[in-house]
Order: C-alpha cells, then structure tokens, then sequence
C-alpha cells in the first residue's frame, strides 16, 4: 500500500505495511523479483520496508505532526542521523534498511531516506543500527553502588542484607552517589529512560538527594517517591519519613512542569488495601501514576488486588510489578482497568517470586514493559532482560505443547520483545506521547548499537540481532531529547574519576555504618 501526501508543500511517497500488499510478505513469497535479501532486514508483520523504487523518493513519515516539527529550530542547528539501519518500531513510520533520522531541538522532525538538511550537524550512522532508547519501568536505583552485593540471595536475602542492613544505615550523601551512578550505567548500555522505584526515602533529605542524582546524570527518569528502609522492615515505624505526604512538596519544588526529563510517580508501598487506597490517594491528589509490586511469592497469594478494587481504588493510571502469583480475577481486573504491568525475569526467576507471568499477559491481551529491578543481583543492561523474556517464554510454550496441551499459545516474536523494551515500557511510564518511537514530534530519545563487532557481524536481520546477540558493547552513541550524552562508546561529559570516586567513598561508608566487612572477594 502506498500513500501519498505533502510535506511542506512537497509529494511524499511512504510504504506502510499491509497484509495484500505484495511488498509487505515473507521474502519467500517473491521468487526471483529481484528484491535483495537485505531489503527485508527490518520487515516483519508489525513493521514496513521501502521498497526499492520508491526508497529513494522517501523523506519522511507523511503526517501532520512530521509537517510541524519539520520547521527550521528557533536556535541551535539540527541534527542528523545519517544512514543507517533504522527500526523507528513506529508501524506508521516503518523501518529502514538504510536512512537517516533529522532531529530539531529536542525533538524527531523526520525520518527516511536521503534527508535534505544542509544545515545539520550530522551523526555517521554506518554500520549502526539506530533505534529508540530502552524504557526501564521499575529499577532500585538507590543501590547503584551495591552492585552484585547478592548475586545468589534469595528475596528473603535480599530484604535481610539490601534493605535491613544497608538500606537502613544509609545517608543522603549515599543515595545521591547510588543514583548517579546507576542512571549513569543505565545510559551506557542504551537505557534512555528509568523508573526509579525509590524506597529510600528514610527522610526528605535522602529523597532530595536521590532526585540530585537523577538530574546531574542527564537520564530521562521517572521518579517514583516511596518509603524508607530500617532495621525491621517495617518502614512505618521511620519517624523521620513523611511518606506518602510529602509527594505534595515534591510536586511543588521539583516536578512543577510536565516539560522536563524528570517526572514523578509514587511508589506504593501497600500493605492493607485500605493503607494503599490512602496511598493512591496522595499520588492522585498531585496528579502522580502509580506503581506497585503485586503477585511476590507466597505473600503475592493474597488477592490484594481484588480486595483494592473492592473499595474503587483500580484505575488505568497504575503499573503492576511482578504479577507472579497473581490469581487470574486480579489478571481480569488489571485488564480491565487499563492498567499496566512491568516483569523482570531475570530477578523473578533468581529470587523466588515466581515464573515470569510473559504467557499470562500475553494470553489476557496485556503487552507487558520490562525492567531491571536490584543491580545487587542483576546486570543493569536491558539485552539481558529481553533474552530472559523471550527463551522463558518460548520455553513455556514448548513445554505446553509437550504436555498435549492443544491451545498452547504462540511464541514470541523478536520484535515483540523490543517493543516491550521500547513502546510498552513508554506507554507503563506515562510517556509514550513522547518517547518509545522515533516518530516524528516525538522528543529524540535516540540509541546506535554497532553492527560491525564480531557479536554481530555480519548483519542478517536487524531486530534479532538487537534482541539475541547484542551486549551493552554495542551501545555506540546515545541521545536523550536530542542531546548527545554518549559518543562512540563514552559517556559524553562525565568525570569517570569523580564517579568512581563518588562511588567508593559511599560504598565505604556505608559498609561501616551497617558494621559489614569491606571486603572484595
């Protein structure tokens, strides 16, 4: 199907995809057409390819939107992606076996081949394959120097030794290092955007802090407010925490415009439905989305979720973490909500909480988003993530069809596992108006992952080479609103001696406050 418009007073000519389009089926279906075999690097069911005789002719996505941004920047000059492989995972826009990306400002103006922008300063993208950045929905990021603390705990470990032992004996000075420090490793492996599910907030000191840290390192980062860390794990014996109230003050002082690179969420502590529907409330109250750990373990069993919604607190705005254990009533009610659900699988399958619910959000109509959760026992780059997903998916499907079972559910595609990296996690973080998609109007949130190390080389399909073969490695250069933090494979503007520094010293003192040895090995 092809479609023509005007950009600027120009005819524009896009390929989209359609399932009776000749263009748009499996390379098998077109013997001897005279199609490469590279044209279909990037096509898949859910995607588009120019073809050939039209590739040329192509400078952009032909819509309204592309029409306004596309107007000359008011200051700075543009900026422009040039020539490579370009999954924009916008099924509007398609993909592209080579173009190039135009950023104005902050934000996407085009995307096609053969751009015209003399003005631009331009990114060479050969042997790149450019991309949106990954959308994390639900990392501690206050234990960013606690990196493989726990690399076999359990869940129960890790409440005893992450939580009641260093979380509690933590100081703001920690916090704001732990933070830097992990929203920085976030953007060096390619993660543009991070939910920060910050149960650390001992006091209003260490949630400043943790907020410091967010905004120093240039991360686009959802900060979601929570409760603090003691000795006994009940956080509501903290004296010094004025959770969940003071997310009124946070509001006010640091998250007053919807126009920055930090917003804010309340992470909901729960415990009785009653203390988490007042908990919903002040998060509501200030116009803050929600998230939750739901479905944990056996506790998980414990039908919160229908008990919540028995007393309307359920509404679309809420993201659901974990969902294990879940009872298929709560799956039905999430569904029916509208809410959203964030799995990390590697964690879930370490810790005990359960085998990763992928095929039950699947089964139900729900696409989940991915998240890291605990650096102390997971790496922090989201390639992990979308392999965990897919073999345990994949797997649970084998295993159903080996037991007879008739209605046994499809696989999943690779590129469904980055949509989930990318687009779902977006749409669980409130932003997918402007992230998640290199769409036209959409801010610049923009990653190029090599395709010329040995990892990768040679190309044979672009989305599977990101999903099964890629490492943080291959994380080149890294955008956020259009400004370039990491280029050819460095972090752009960061004293790493400063960090490594920041890092040490905190990890030091807080190993002496919570009377654990220092010790490497």
């Amino acid at each position: 199907m092809f479609r023509t418009t005007t950009l600027t007073g120009e005819v524009i000519v896009t390929h989209m995809f359609d399932s009776g389009c000749p263009c748009c089926l499996p390379r098998q279906a077109l013997p001897g057409d005279g199609l490469s075999r590279r044209q279909f690097l990037c096509t898949t069911a859910a995607g588009a390819a120019a073809a050939p005789a039209i590739a040329a002719s192509v400078i952009g996505t032909a819509t309204e939107a592309q029409a306004q941004a596309a107007k000359p920047a008011r200051a700075g000059r543009p900026t422009l992606i040039r020539g490579g492989i370009v999954l924009s995972l916008d099924r509007a826009v398609g993909d592209f076996e080579q173009a190039d990306v135009l950023i104005e400002g902050k934000k996407i103006a085009a995307v096609g081949p053969n751009l015209n922008a003399p003005n631009a300063q331009v990114i060479d993208a050969k042997n790149r394959i450019v991309m949106p950045g990954f959308v994390d929905t639900h990392r501690h990021m206050w234990q960013g120097f606690l990196r493989n603390v726990l690399p076999d705990g359990s869940l129960e470990d890790y409440r005893n030794v992450v939580q009641r032992t260093f979380g509690a004996k933590m100081v703001p000075d920690d916090v704001y290092a732990a933070d830097l420090i992990s929203a920085l490793g976030a953007i060096d492996s390619g993660v543009t955007c991070v939910l920060d599910w910050s149960h650390i907030g001992n006091s209003p000191e260490h949630t400043d802090a943790c907020i410091k840290g967010l905004q120093e390192s240039g991360v686009r980062a959802v900060f979601a407010y929570g409760a603090g860390q003691n000795e006994s794990g009940r956080v509501t014996e903290i004296a010094t925490s004025k959770y969940p109230g003071d997310i009124a003050r946070l509001r006010k002082q640091y998250f007053s415009s919807d126009d920055q690179l930090t917003t804010l969420y309340l992470a909901a502590l729960g415990g009785t439905p009653e203390a988490a529907l007042s908990q919903f409330k002040a998060a509501r109250d200030v116009g803050a989305r929600i998230s939750i750990h739901v479905g944990v373990g056996e506790f998980g069993r414990s039908a919160f979720i229908e008990k919540v919604n028995a007393l309307n607190g359920l509404k679309d705005d809420t993201t659901y973490i974990h969902c294990c254990t879940l009872n298929d009533t709560e799956w039905k009610l999430i569904k029916d909500t509208g809410g959203t659900v964030s799995i990390a699988g590697y964690v879930e399958t370490l810790m005990g909480h359960g085998n990763p619910p992928t095929q039950k959000a699947i089964d139900l109509g729900i696409r989940p988003s991915l998240s890291v959760d605990v650096e102390t026992s997971v790496p922090n780059d989201f390639f992990t993530q979308m392999r965990t997903i897919f073999s345990l998916q994949k797997n649970e499907v084998w295993a159903r069809r080996l037991a007879g079972q008739k209605d046994a559910g499809k696989f999943l595609t690779a590129r469904e596992v980055l949509e989930f990296a990318t687009v779902e996690g977006a749409r669980a973080n409130g932003l997918d108006k402007k992230i998640g998609t290199l769409t036209p109007g959409k801010e610049a949130d923009i990653i190029l992952l090599r395709t010329d190390l040995l990892n990768t080389l040679p190309i044979n399909n672009a989305v599977g080479a990101v999903v099964t073969s890629m490492t943080a490695q291959n994380v080149d250069t890294v955008l956020i609103a259009g400004k370039v933090v990491k280029r050819g494979g460095k972090l752009v503007g960061v004293d790493m001696n400063r960090i490594a520094r920041l890092g040490r010293d905190a990890q030091a003192r807080n190993y002496k406050a919570a009377n654990v040895p220092d010790k490497r090995i």
